[in-house]
């Protein structure tokens, strides 16, 4: 039996591409040194799949970086460890020998792929620059080989890509085109830093799928890092967990989804938002990640661990288990002497609002935004960019009505047409009674305050310049909702605590918080004239799952105490599952399924929505369906397809879908899809 054990040991030792031990990467601070990777160690095999976990800050990312040797210079440094590759320790290696191994034998790609590409540069001129570079083929060769790989990461019509810019393609297709420099050189790794964050489900789903399918062909091994459980689930074969500059936890997917044991990993799992949690608030993780600054003389979870005793704050916990199977807990550690504790049980019971008020507060009718395109010199209008073609939703008060669909296909726009920020082109838009469409200015600015908008990106969305305070008093002085500063004040102290943070936090500057406060910021700003909707543009899409858990819980709690309305933009159908009542389904501008929740992803009808649903990343094994790949990017709304819009991806297509759009067909009193496959009786 030993023997056989040795035996498979040393198939395994044979099998390790990269190997990671005790890495520590150090930054210079004015404020002391930053440990942004703390004595980081791990393995990749020839052929693996290994996913590296974590929120955002944790060291994910300068891991990566620290294994290409790329960490910023002068202030960063690695100062312990060592990175093999084989039978090579690329710390030791000089500069010049690295070139060679960047592109060649490792490859990186990026989250944002825009930011990586060059914007002036032909797709093809930067893809022949990485096979010049780490093949010995002459320019000639080289150009036959990027038409090659164009092909391979399924860029149709290669010939006529090469000569594209980057500004051209859509999101997904740009990451393509990064996944094929990164093969240009051949690697045997493939570094993969988030490189799906920012798209939606279904060009998520076709990346992931071309990246297994690469795999499977070149046989290279990949380190995917990403703070999505759901990718996680679907392309892993062994998970590490990060959290601040160390590895907590590491296992095997099947163990890691069937028996996590960190107190970290299990409030993650806690902290997702599913269908079985709509009646309950989402677990969430109080406190924020420790600053890598800290001198640390505990377990760096200590301050927001629910199991947590002495010992965890007085002594640094050790690594148990192996390469395999492993965590870094004190509850684990048979040498430390356990004690017994009550666990504080910090998820409320929530009453949810069974019935659906009768007021209907929105009432969208026909809404059509179009977009003229202008040519020579006297700006001749030559057609229209149909961004919102003919869409109608109605939301009642206390109630959310989630607006799903690729990017580019209008979400935005509808948000924007009912704000009257854009000049809607044609139709209704009916706001407690009155028609905002035929309002002017004056009358509609001081409509604003009933109708607020949450943005994606609160950053942006803020004055860096102007504090907290003023922030939030600036719409409260525009619509003069408050007679006195006095009164404002107390009214800013009391938004603030309603949405989580601390009254002194007013007198800060948008910079000094993390991205879920800045998100709660402007949830205070948006409430501060007390509206009776919010239009929320994509409010969680950047945030990591713990704080999109506290910004989800909050808009609940809102809604139930102050009866809120919400529309609700976004592509994460794991939230729409668990937030919203309705759901309606957009493709290029138009709405082709709408109904309950529970209806459309109990039985969605329209073959769009089985798509978006079927790409959508899921933990639950028994639930898993056969991702139905949906072929090419969505048309231009400048020239939407003859027919049915949907009818060049659509896998159930028929003849008269290509000649005719559908009519709306009503399957129940509340459930409607525009679709062939259905008739009116």
């Amino acid at each position: 039996m030993d023997a056989k054990v040795t035996t498979q040991a040393a198939a395994q030792q044979a099998d390790i591409l990269l190997r990671v031990n005790n890495l520590k990467t150090q930054f210079s601070t004015h404020r002391g040194t930053l440990r942004a990777v703390d004595g980081v160690s791990f393995d990749v095999r020839k052929g693996e799949t290994f996913a590296l976990l974590g929120e955002s800050g944790c060291g994910k990312s300068m891991t990566a970086l620290s294994i290409m040797r790329l960490v910023p210079q002068p202030v960063g440094r690695i100062v312990e460890g060592s990175v093999h590759l084989g039978d090579v320790d690329l710390l030791q290696r000089s500069e010049m020998d690295m070139r060679s191994v960047r592109g060649g034998r490792i490859a990186m790609i990026f989250q944002e792929p825009q930011s990586s590409l060059n914007p002036v540069l032909m797709i093809g001129e930067q893809i022949i620059e990485s096979v010049l570079c780490h093949t010995p083929l002459k320019r000639a060769q080289a150009k036959a080989r990027v038409l090659e790989l164009l092909d391979a990461v399924g860029i149709p019509d290669p010939v006529r890509r090469y000569k594209e810019y980057p500004h051209q393609l859509s999101g997904g297709m740009k990451q393509r085109v990064m996944i094929a420099i990164a093969l240009a050189g051949e690697p045997e790794l493939l570094i993969a830093d988030e490189p799906t964050t920012a798209l939606d489900v279904t060009i998520q789903a076709q990346v992931l799928a071309l990246l297994s399918d690469l795999q499977k062909q070149t046989g290279m091994a990949m380190l995917f890092i990403t703070h999505d459980l759901g990718v996680v689930s679907d392309i892993a074969d062994r998970i590490a967990v990060m959290y601040a500059g160390q590895i907590i936890e590491q296992a095997g997917r099947d163990t890691f989804f069937s028996k996590p044991r960190h107190p970290y990993t299990c409030k993650l799992f806690e902290s997702l938002p599913r269908a079985n949690k709509r009646d309950e608030s989402l677990a969430v993780i109080e406190g924020s990640v420790p600053s890598l600054l800290t001198d640390f003389s505990g377990c760096r979870f200590v301050d927001r661990c629910d199991y947590a005793w002495d010992t965890c704050r007085q002594r640094v916990p050790r690594w148990l288990g192996n390469e395999e199977y492993g965590v870094r807990c004190h509850r684990f550690d048979g040498e430390v002497e356990q004690v017994e504790h009550k666990l504080v049980e910090k998820t409320l019971e929530t009453k949810i609002q069974a019935q659906a008020s009768s007021h209907t507060l929105l009432k969208v009718d026909n809404l059509k935004v179009y977009f003229p395109i202008q040519k020579g010199l006297f700006k001749r209008t030559v057609g229209y960019v149909k961004a919102v073609d003919g869409v109608s939703i109605d939301i009642a008060k206390g109630r959310t009505l989630a607006l799903v669909g690729e990017s580019g296909c209008g979400k935005t726009t509808v948000g924007k047409g009912i704000l009257q920020l854009i000049t809607p082109t044609l139709g209704r838009v009916e706001f407690d009674g009155r028609e905002l469409t035929t309002l002017d200015k004056k009358t509609m600015r001081g409509l604003r305050s009933d109708i607020q908008i949450i943005f994606q990106d609160p950053y942006s969305s803020m004055n860096p310049r102007m504090m907290v305070k003023d922030i939030i008093a600036e719409g409260m002085i525009a619509q003069n909702t408050v007679a006195t500063r006095g009164e404002r004040d107390r009214r800013i102290d009391e938004l603030l605590q309603q949405v989580g943070l601390s009254v002194d936090s007013k007198q800060r500057y948008p910079h000094e918080f993390s991205g879920g406060q800045r998100q709660r910021i402007c949830i205070a700003r948006a409430l501060a004239v007390k509206p009776k909707l919010i239009i929320c543009d994509e409010p969680t899409s950047a945030l990591d799952i713990s704080v999109q858990a506290q910004i989800l819980n909050l808009l609940k709690d809102l809604q139930q105490s102050q009866g809120l309305a919400y529309l609700f933009i976004t592509h994460n159908l794991s939230v729409v599952e668990y937030l919203a009542h309705d759901v309606a389904v957009m493709y290029l501008g138009r709405i082709v399924e709408r109904g309950p929740v529970r209806t459309v992803f109990a039985q969605p009808a329209h073959p769009y929505t089985e798509a978006l649903l079927s790409a959508a990343p899921t933990l639950d094994d028994e639930s898993q369906r056969d991702v139905i790949r949906l072929e090419g990017d969505l048309p231009s709304p400048a020239a939407p397809p003859v027919g049915c819009h949907f009818n060049p991806r659509c896998p159930k297509v028929m003849e008269e879908c290509r000649r005719l759009y559908p009519e709306k067909v009503n399957l129940d009193k509340h459930h409607i899809v525009r679709c062939h496959l259905f008739k009116k009786e």
